[in-house]
This record gives structure tokens, sequence and C-alpha cells, in this order.
């Protein structure tokens, strides 16, 4: 499953990984663009970018069995502080879309990079970024360095 995010109609989950070091992730999914994301001219509107892209998200995270269950689960809030997107080319109703999450930091924050591409053609679409901190559930205070949780299921010792 996509451990603690929905699946959206549509869409279907590929999983692809890669690894370098331990830490150094990257999965990819398959989304399809339904009508219901597109405008009068068949685009998708810009906003639903960002849900394509916590498909991935969820998905790079349930690779290290550390999805948003498990981060409260372990006493830590992830929220999202920094986010962008550079919009390429449209994306088009019905049009298959291979969206690509990569973790590049882990010790302070979390950084998973994006790259949206045409499923049929690889055609670069839209590129991005999301930024994640850790937040002691309890205090709720954020951390400064990365709690030992995610370095244990990243398998980096501090």
């Amino acid at each position: 499953g996509l451990g603690g995010c929905v699946a959206l109609a549509g869409r279907r989950l590929v999983r692809k990984t890669m690894q370098q070091e331990p830490w150094q992730i990257s999965t990819e999914i398959e989304v399809t663009i339904p009508f219901h994301d597109v405008d009068m001219m068949a685009v998708a509107w810009h906003g639903h970018y960002f849900r394509y892209i916590e498909l991935a998200r969820c998905a790079l995270l349930d690779l290290i069995d550390y999805n948003y269950p498990q981060m409260e689960a372990s006493g830590y809030l992830w929220p999202i502080i920094d986010t962008r997107m550079k919009y390429l080319a449209s994306l088009r109703f019905g049009q298959r879309v291979r969206v690509r999450a990569t973790l590049t930091e882990y010790q302070n924050r979390l950084k998973i990079d994006y790259l949206l591409s045409d499923a049929v053609s690889g055609t670069r679409t839209s590129k991005g970024y999301s930024i994640q901190v850790a937040v002691s559930k309890a205090s709720g205070e954020m951390c400064l360095a990365s709690p030992q949780v995610l370095l244990d299921k990243l398998g980096v010792s501090q």
C-alpha cells in the first residue's frame, strides 16, 4: 500500500529503486492525469502537481518503512517547511507521467527532489523539491538534527 497516503483514482504505483549509499534512495511512480485534474483546455492545474509528488514521496518513505504513520509512532512529526515546483511543460488529460522522488538530504532535514516526465517520450515536464523537518510530538519543538530513528531507517550512523 501507500502507507498513510491515499491512492488517487487513475494512479498506479510502480516502484523502481537505485542505491549508491544506503541512504541514497529513489523511487518512481506512474500517474495518469485524470479528467477531474484538468481545466477546459485539458491542461492539469498547477496545484495538482503537488498531489502527484506526494504520492511519490509516500512511496519513497515506504522503502525505508518510515512513512507518516511510522513517523508519528516514533514520536516525531515531519511537517513540510518548503517546497518548489518548476514547470517545464504542461501535463494533459490522459497523459501518463513518471514521478521520480530522490532523497537528497537527511542529516538536519529531509529534502526530496522530484522529476516529472512523460512516461512515453521521457520528456521532462517539471521538477521540484520538498523539505521536511522533525518536530517532537511531545514538546512541539523543532529538532535541529534528524532523530536517530531516521538514521537507523536509512542505515547510517551519526
